[in-house]
């Protein structure tokens, strides 16, 4: 057998191995049409270019393809290239600092190889899409890292902390989960100092530091539910709730889920919480929703939609 046969071979190998979990060395050598002592020869040869390829004996047993200490080339096939590559244009607009750059450089890499008819699907995808991106907080990948190992080990974290006012302070926390909201990244832990739990806006974090405290995680309540709860009221002057007459799905699609809380009501009705530092204001996006709404509280919202009243039937009249 030729070495361009055997090469392509290992190849194909190699693809199996990552299109699921396991395979017994049978089945490796029906999809190859080898023998299995051809497919022990192949995965030798993996092993040998850095690929972890695992194996287990007896009945039941077979090859896995492992996590190694470094990172080895990875093949893909049509569908999963074209949605690499464009996953990566839309990558180098986020809001994880540096990631752009890199989304770019292995765009690049992903491009050079592709054959010419992917490239070409995958220029007319990015031909045909703008992107609308906000007004987003970038964060260094080094602190996104921090946590997400300190969140996973269940370690405590130290860190400098900024307020709304400015006021730095020396926090302790133990990290249970961050959630980004598209606009910008949340941790949800506990603050030990406070003995309750807080979210912490990752841009306002100095220097977050892994300490070798471990702690037992303790019931928590859902992070995205917290987060967003936080995120939509605690900030604000004041808190808005409205029954809307529409399903909570068809507001949910009209409000981001960083701007308001939308919760299922009865008879065909749903209730939006939205916080806000400006009655006049929160009316006003209220009003745009386009459906009946009834002011729950507080009851200086309706004198605020009484103003937005007067005001656009004044511009209707003139």
């Amino acid at each position: 057998m030729t070495v361009e046969a055997t090469t392509e071979r290992v190849l194909r190998l190699l693809a199996l191995l990552q299109r699921r979990p396991s395979w017994t060395a049978a089945e490796l050598a029906a999809e190859l049409r080898v023998t299995d002592r051809s497919v022990r020869r192949d995965v030798e040869r993996l092993r040998a270019l850095g690929y972890p390829v695992h194996a287990t004996a007896g009945v039941g047993g077979g090859y896995q393809l492992g996590a190694g200490t470094r990172l080895p080339p990875l093949l893909l096939d049509d569908d999963e290239a074209i949605a690499t590559a464009v996953s990566l244009r839309l990558a180098s607009g986020g809001t994880v600092a540096g990631a752009g750059e890199a989304a770019l450089r292995a765009l690049a890499k992903l491009d050079q190889v592709m054959p010419p008819r992917l490239r070409a699907e995958v220029r007319a995808v990015h031909g045909a899409t703008e992107t609308l991106v906000g007004p987003g907080v970038e964060i260094d990948a080094e602190v996104l890292v921090t946590l997400a190992r300190a969140c996973r080990d269940a370690v405590r974290v130290r860190f400098a902390y900024a307020g709304r006012d400015g006021e730095r302070t020396e926090r302790t926390v133990e990290p249970v989960r961050m959630v980004a909201t598209g606009r910008r990244w949340y941790l949800m832990a506990w603050d030990v100092d406070r003995g309750d739990w807080r979210t912490f806006r990752l841009d306002r974090m100095r220097e977050p530091v892994a300490t070798t405290w471990r702690f037992r995680p303790r019931d928590h309540p859902d992070p995205v539910t917290y987060v967003q709860r936080a995120v939509t009221a605690a900030p604000y002057r004041h808190l808005v709730r409205v029954r809307l007459r529409a399903g909570a799905d068809e507001v949910r699609a009209l409000v981001p889920p960083q701007v308001g809380r939308v919760e299922e009501d009865r008879d065909g009705w749903c209730v939006l919480a939205v916080g806000g530092d400006d009655l006049d204001w929160l009316a006003m996006h209220v009003a745009r929703l386009g459906v009946e709404a009834r002011v729950l509280d507080p009851p200086e919202l309706r004198e605020a939609a009484a103003r937005l009243a007067r005001r656009v039937a004044a511009m209707a009249a003139g």
